[in-house]
């Protein structure tokens, strides 16, 4: 499996998790120059920024070699802060705006074809 098709599969899995959760999805992929970020989601009035790492796994066969969350790291964590500063200006709410940052990490087991998510909340950027 390609590294985009593991990634379209588990934002599309992000997304679903996040729905049952009460969030409404305002943007998937918000991309510019300098970066991207995966889900952009509103809950309560309060935007929450998602970055979503995939990893495929066979628990019979595989172990998962590294956490998902480790790539995240310096140069990525810079690259979201701006990408957070440049969304929440061109949306009119301002820097002082309160907003969420967090990492889902998704674990695809390709034997059964189902999925686990690791949410980990509120990242310092």
């Amino acid at each position: 499996m390609s590294t985009r098709s593991k990634g379209n599969i588990g934002e599309n899995v992000a997304c679903i998790f996040l729905e049952k959760r009460g969030f409404k999805i305002a943007v998937r992929n918000y991309m510019k120059k300098w970066g991207e970020i995966d889900i952009i989601a509103i809950k309560d009035k309060v935007v929450h920024f998602f970055e979503v790492k995939s990893v495929t796994f066979n628990p019979v066969h595989d172990s998962v070699s590294h956490k998902a969350e480790d790539n995240v790291h310096g140069f990525k964590v810079r690259q979201i802060r701006r990408m957070v500063e440049t969304f929440l200006e061109e949306t009119n709410r301002g820097l002082d705006a309160e907003f969420h940052f967090h990492v889902l990490c998704v674990y695809l087991n390709m034997e059964t074809r189902g999925a686990r998510v690791k949410w980990i909340k509120d990242l310092v950027l």
